[in-house]
C-alpha cells in the first residue's frame, strides 16, 4: 500500500474489524506435503504463511504453520484481542504437523501471531509466522497479513542479467548496511527508506560506477545492532525502512539504473528471541536438540538442522523466495565455514563427531550443494557468494566435480595479508614482498572475490586510514595504492560504503557515515580515485574477464623486494587486451625503472593513482613510452618508466 509509513501498524482489516470463524480450508496438497517431508518443497512460501484470499465468496486470509509437536495452534490478534480460543487452528490429517484453516474478514495489514499450546510440559507460546512477507517494526513483534504484488519495471535488466552478472564480467561491488548509509540527523537520527533510498543511494552508486550493491542483511530482525546478522522474519525485509514493495522498488531502481543487488544471507544461524524460531512449538523444531550441534557459541544463536527435511524446505524456498520474488541478481551466504565444520570455534568435548568420526558437517555440505543446484536451475544468470575462511576445497567449483556449488567465494586470505602488508611501515615492506605476492600462489584455485567488508572498521578494528602508516599524504597515498592494487589484482571487488572516501572513524550502525569528510581535498580526491578505478575496470577487458584463470595472470617480476616493487600482466581473451601493471610500495620515487615487455610497441599510461585529481604529487610518465631492444625479465624487449611514490600505474600497448 504506497504511503504506509513504517512507524506505524497497519490495520486494514475488514471495515467492521471482525473475524469470522475459523474455516476448513487448504492450498497445501498431497504431493506438496510429499515434497515438504523430503525437502525438496523449494516454494512453500505459495502455500505456508498467511495468504490474501476468497473462499466461498468471503474475502479473507488463509493461515497454515508447521508445528508438529503442538496440541492446539490458535491465531491471535487485535482483532480478537489475542484471545487463543477464539481462532484455532485445523491439524492436518496426515500428520505433516502442520495447522491451517481460512478466518473470514481479515484483510492485508492484520496484525497477528501464533498461538501455540505444546504437548511438552504444557507450554504456551506467541510466535510470530515464520513465512510472514511483513513484520511489526521492531521492537514490536507480531507478523503482519501482507501480499507480494508488485509490478516490476526492470524486464531489460532481466532479460539481459547475464551480461551484467557472468563470471567474465566487471563485478564491482558496494556494501551498504541501509541503516546507516546515510541518516537524518535533523530528524531524531532517522534512517534513510526504501524509497529515499531509491532516489540517493542509487544515483550515488551509479556516479561511483559500482556494477553491483550488496546489502548487509535485510530480513526483519529484532535486534538492531546484530546489523541484520540475527533474523528472525526469513521472507520479510525489515519493516524499520517501509513496505515489501518499496523494497522491491528499490531493487527495480536499481536495476533500471544497470546495478545489480546481492543480498546478505543467513541460513546459518537464528537468534533465541522468543516470537522466532527457537523451540517453536516447545522442542527444538529449526534447531538442534543437542546444545553441541544446535547452539552456535560465537553469537548465542541457533544453528539450523539442516539433517531435517522440513528445514531444508524452509531454508531453500527462502533462497529462492528472494531470487525469484524480489529479483535478486545474487546470495551471499553468511559463515560458511560455521556450517561446514562440526567443532567451528568448539574445544574438544564440545561437538560430536560425523558418522565417519570427523569434523565435517556431512547434512550441511549436502544441504549447501543442493541450495546451489537449485539456485542456478532456477536463476541461471544469478550468483552465490560463499564467506567462507577456510581452506576447504572447492567452495565454488560444481558439485558434479565434488565442490560445493558456490559461484564466487570471498578470498579472505587476500584481505588478511594485504591489511598486514599495507599496516607496515614502507621501509620494512621488503622484507615481507612474500605477503603481498602469496595470494598469487593460490589465487586461480576458486572464484574468488576480494573484500574490504564491514568486518574490518568494526570492533575496534579502526577504519581503513587510520591503519595506514606515516603522514596525511603517506596515509592516503597508501590507501590508493591498495585500492588499485585491489583492482588489479585478479578477482571481483567489493568495497564497505565510507571506505570509498576514506571514513575516519570505525564503523557504527546507529549513525551516518562521515560525509563531512568530502569537504577536504584529501577525501575528495580518494573518491575520485574509487570512481576512475571502477571506470577503468569496466572499460579494460583485460581487468575483468579472466579473473578466474591463470591465463588471465602473468608475473613480470615479484622479487624486486629491495625497491618493494611489483610488476605484472593481466590478459583478456583477445591477444590484444593486455595491460601491465606496475606497483611501488614505498614513497621513493623510482626514475627509469627498467621492465621487460611482451612485444615491441609504444605504452601509454593509461592509469596512475598518483594523479593530482586523487591528491597525488602527479608524477606520471607523459609521453608515449618507446620500447628498446634490451632485454629484461626474460623478454627480448623492455621499456624504462617512471614509478611515482606509494602508486600503482597501469600501461598498455598503442594499437
Amino acid at each position: 500500500m504506497p504511503g504506509m509509513r513504517p512507524d506505524k501498524q497497519y490495520n486494514t482489516f475488514n471495515s467492521n474489524g471482525m473475524a469470522g470463524a475459523v474455516q476448513a480450508f487448504s492450498l497445501l496438497s498431497d504431493f506438496d506435503i510429499h515434497l515438504f517431508a523430503q525437502g525438496k518443497h523449494h516454494r512453500l512460501f505459495e502455500k505456508m504463511g498467511s495468504h490474501l484470499l476468497s473462499h466461498e465468496g468471503q474475502a479473507g486470509t488463509y493461515f497454515a504453520v508447521w508445528a508438529p509437536n503442538a496440541y492446539k495452534v490458535s491465531v491471535v490478534g487485535d482483532f480478537n484481542q489475542w484471545n487463543g480460543e477464539e481462532h484455532p487452528l485445523n491439524v492436518r490429517w496426515d500428520s505433516s504437523g502442520i495447522w491451517e484453516g481460512f478466518i473470514p474478514g481479515l484483510g492485508k495489514g492484520t496484525i497477528y501471531k501464533y498461538k501455540i499450546y505444546s504437548q511438552h510440559g504444557g507450554q504456551v507460546f506467541e510466535k510470530g509466522d515464520p513465512f510472514a512477507r511483513l513484520w511489526e517494526v521492531p521492537p514490536k513483534t507480531a507478523s503482519v497479513v501482507w501480499d507480494d504484488d508488485y509490478e516490476w519495471q526492470d524486464q531489460q535488466w532481466m532479460q539481459n542479467r547475464k551480461e551484467h552478472n557472468g563470471l567474465d564480467r566487471p563485478y564491482s561491488v558496494y556494501e551498504v548496511h541501509l541503516g546507516s548509509w546515510k541518516r537524518k540527523i535533523q530528524e531524531q537520527n532517522h534512517s534513510l527508506s526504501y524509497a529515499e533510498m531509491a532516489d540517493e543511494l542509487v544515483a550515488y552508486v551509479k556516479k561511483m560506477g559500482f556494477t553491483h550493491v550488496e546489502f548487509l542483511p535485510v530480513m526483519e530482525h529484532p535486534f538492531f545492532g546484530s546489523w541484520g546478522y540475527q533474523v528472525t522474519g526469513y521472507f520479510a525485509p525489515s519493516a524499520r525502512y517501509g513496505t515489501p514493495q518499496e523494497f522491491r522498488q528499490l531493487i527495480d531502481t536499481f536495476h533500471q539504473n544497470g546495478i545489480g543487488v546481492i543480498l546478505d544471507w543467513v541460513p546459518s544461524h537464528f537468534p533465541g528471541d522468543g516470537h522466532g524460531l527457537v523451540y517453536f512449538d516447545g522442542t527444538a523444531l529449526y534447531e538442534h536438540a543437542d546444545p553441541r550441534k544446535g547452539y552456535h557459541p560465537d553469537w548465542n544463536s541457533y544453528i539450523f538442522n539442516y539433517g531435517r527435511n522440513e528445514v531444508r524446505s524452509f531454508l531453500l524456498s527462502n533462497a529462492l523466495y528472494w531470487l525469484g520474488y524480489f529479483h535478486a541478481d545474487g546470495l551471499r551466504v553468511d559463515a560458511v565455514a560455521s556450517m561446514l565444520y562440526l567443532d567451528y570455534s568448539r574445544n574438544e568435548g564440545e561437538w560430536i563427531p560425523n558418522i565417519y568420526g570427523n569434523n565435517e558437517n556431512l547434512e550441511a555440505i549436502s544441504f549447501l550443494k543442493e541450495l546451489n543446484e537449485m539456485a542456478y536451475a532456477e536463476h541461471p544468470d544469478a550468483q552465490t557468494i560463499a564467506e567462507e575462511s577456510t581452506a576447504w576445497t572447492g567452495v565454488s567449483r560444481p558439485t558434479f566435480t565434488g565442490g560445493l556449488g558456490f559461484g564466487m567465494k570471498w578470498m579472505m586470505g587476500w584481505m588478511h595479508d594485504t591489511l598486514e602488508y599495507f599496516s607496515k611501515d614502507p621501509y620494512y615492506r621488503q622484507y615481507h614482498q612474500n605477503e603481498i605476492t602469496f595470494s598469487l600462489h593460490y589465487a586461480f584455485t576458486e572464484n574468488f572475490m576480494l573484500p574490504l567488508s564491514h568486518d574490518e572498521v568494526v570492533h575496534g578494528k579502526g577504519a581503513l586510514i587510520q591503519r595506514m602508516p606515516g603522514d596525511e599524504w603517506q596515509r592516503f597515498a597508501n590507501m590508493r595504492l591498495m585500492y588499485a592494487y585491489m583492482f588489479t589484482h585478479p578477482g571481483t571487488k567489493l568495497l564497505f560504503m565510507g571506505n570509498e572516501f576514506g571514513q575516519t572513524s570505525e564503523w557504527r550502525h546507529d549513525t551516518t557515515l562521515d560525509w563531512h569528510l568530502l569537504q577536504y581535498e584529501t577525501h575528495q580526491g580518494l573518491q575520485a580515485l574509487i570512481k576512475r578505478l571502477n571506470e577503468l575496470y569496466r572499460q579494460e577487458a583485460a581487468l575483468h574477464q579472466k579473473s578466474f584463470t591463470q591465463d588471465g595472470f602473468e608475473w613480470i617480476d615479484y622479487q624486486d623486494a629491495q625497491n618493494s616493487v611489483l610488476a605484472y600482466i593481466r590478459k583478456g581473451r583477445e591477444v590484444k587486451e593486455k595491460v601491465i601493471v606496475l606497483g611501488n610500495f614505498t614513497p621513493v620515487p623510482r626514475a627509469d625503472y627498467r621492465i621487460g615487455v611482451y612485444e615491441a610497441a609504444q605504452f601509454v599510461e593509461i592509469f596512475n593513482s598518483d594523479a593530482t585529481e586523487f591528491w597525488g604529487s602527479g608524477l606520471h610518465n607523459a609521453a608515449p613510452i618507446a620500447v628498446q631492444g634490451i632485454a629484461s625479465h626474460g623478454r627480448p624487449q623492455s621499456i624504462q618508466v617512471t614509478l611515482p611514490p606509494l602508486s600503482i600505474i597501469v600501461l598498455k600497448a598503442q594499437a
